[in-house]
């Protein structure tokens, strides 16, 4: 009978594997949100058109677009404080706006997350032919390179948070270094009137630039971009020491360290040769400004520095998709497999490899089939749009989770009401002018995004049938913030 009874006993069921809590701090996050946005490759792409389009006045434009990011920033750190999950913003505005709009909202930060990851890869390859003086557009050494690093970062992404985060402080080290130096380093020729530098005017310190020829407009377009990605601190929050508070702060931080290095970056190496000399050499401006004043040794340097950065920038966005495809999978409106987290590593294994294996297809598709190149170019040009949208309903689903705070006192009305209302109508303004500039072909770009969601989201909804989608709405309660203290 003993034996019957012991027979009989059910098992004891293992716990469910994790992410691994408190595995890396603050400063570590910061790193993270500031290697997504990926300073230095930001620059070099940015930089030659954004002095074109502000008449230098490049300086004042990035400044200015710190401060609605900033916002946004907070927008993220007090939702942060409520619900620290890995689906973040999905999560966010699912519970407290809308599920099916949360939805959405998810499928544009993994549609925004991996097309910026493609397009910082694809130059990747170019950036190391450099260094070594090969034939950057050879298309095989282009794919293998390509490919390779891809793959070794897709198994950092699998090992662990805690050698990402180690490998990412490495990298940023190096390519900050590298940049901040090579900044000062034109500054001070362009200010002792060094042969064939642009001289610095008042103009470079005013939002219309030289002569009043510049636009903010376009430049507020360009920054918006550039700022892109910093919210990578929120969604490891699962792994970061003090999940509720710290993620919220480091993406504070990163935007205004990112500020810092975009400003130095791009003022100190715009006058480092003339304008149309710049303009000419626009796809790789920085390396040329570094050529013509310091020589082609120093030119690698600097090609080596946008290479990290784009190593930087796609191990971020392996890590960072997979955790959001984590976070929504563990609601089931994605398959449940990719719920899967790794008992070894910790990490969401099963999504961070199909997120890889996505990726690496897509740098294949791009790399050899020529006919689809002007296709992926325009979903890499709607790339910043799809971030401000989803910054919007970010700051949007504060304001409604807020809802009772912003009625009651000055200070949340201010910092829960009219800072994020303000912000993202500044982003929705930069939406609107960029849809309208934008070639037909690339609000299709837009279209399509939105169609594919909703056509996943009925997937998810009928097909998948995730009780997500039947989530009451929720508001902040009054102890949220001592509660988001104490854990």
């Amino acid at each position: 009978m003993t034996e019957q009874s012991a027979v009989s006993r059910p098992a004891a069921t293992a716990p469910a594997a994790r992410l691994e809590p408190d595995a890396i701090g603050a400063a570590q996050d910061t790193i993270i949100g500031m290697a997504n946005a990926g300073p230095v490759v930001s620059v070099g792409l940015t930089m030659a058109a954004l002095v074109a389009v502000t008449a230098y006045g490049s300086g004042p434009v990035i400044l200015i677009t710190a401060i609605p990011m900033l916002i946004i920033a907070n927008a993220y750190r007090r939702l942060n404080m409520w619900n620290a999950n890995c689906g973040a913003s999905f999560e966010w505005v699912g519970r407290a706006i809308n599920p099916y709009l949360g939805f959405m909202t998810g499928w544009l930060m993994i549609a925004g997350s991996l097309i910026g990851s493609v397009s910082g890869v694809v130059v990747l390859a170019p950036s190391v032919l450099a260094v070594f003086g090969s034939n950057a557009s050879a298309k095989w050494p282009n794919v293998l390179i390509a490919t390779g690093v891809s793959a070794v970062l897709l198994v950092i992404a699998i090992v662990g948070i805690r050698l990402t985060a180690r490998t990412q402080v490495g990298l940023a080290a190096f390519e900050y270094g590298i940049l901040i130096a090579f900044s000062i380093f034109v500054l001070i020729a362009v200010i002792s009137h060094h042969p064939g530098t642009f001289p610095i005017s008042r103009g470079w310190f005013t939002l219309s630039g030289i002569g009043g020829k510049g636009s903010a407009a376009s430049g507020f377009l360009l920054a918006v971009f550039m700022y892109t990605g910093w919210d990578a601190t929120i969604y490891v929050n699962e792994e970061v020491k003090h999940r509720r508070l710290n993620p919220g702060r480091a993406a504070m931080m990163a935007v205004f360290l990112l500020a810092l290095i975009f400003t130095l970056g791009t003022v100190g190496l715009q006058g480092g040769v003339s304008p149309a000399k710049l303009q000419a050499n626009a796809t790789s401006a920085p390396v040329y400004v570094i050529q013509q004043l310091a020589g082609g040794g120093w030119a690698k340097v600097m090609a080596l520095a946008l290479a990290l950065s784009v190593i930087a920038a796609t191990l971020c966005g392996i890590v960072v998709i997979a955790r959001i495809v984590y976070g929504m999978a563990t609601r089931r409106v994605l398959p449940e497999f990719l719920a899967t987290v790794s008992r070894r590593f910790s990490t969401p294994a099963a999504a961070t490899l199909v997120v890889g294996l996505v990726l690496i297809a897509a740098l294949w598709v791009y790399l050899l089939a020529t006919s689809v190149q002007n296709a992926f170019s325009d979903l890499i040009n709607v790339t910043g749009l799809l971030y401000a949208a989803f910054y919007v309903l970010t700051a949007l689903a504060t304001m409604v989770f807020y809802r009772r705070r912003v009625f009651s006192g000055a200070r949340d009305a201010l910092t829960l009401g009219l800072l994020p209302l303000a912000a993202s109508g500044f982003l929705v303004w930069i939406v609107v002018k960029s849809l309208m500039n934008a070639p037909g072909v690339q609000r299709w770009s837009v279209v399509g995004v939105v169609i594919i969601g909703l056509i996943l989201m009925l997937v998810a909804r009928f097909g998948l049938r995730s009780p997500f989608f039947g989530l009451p709405r929720e508001t902040a309660s009054d102890n949220i913030e001592a509660e988001a203290a104490r854990s």
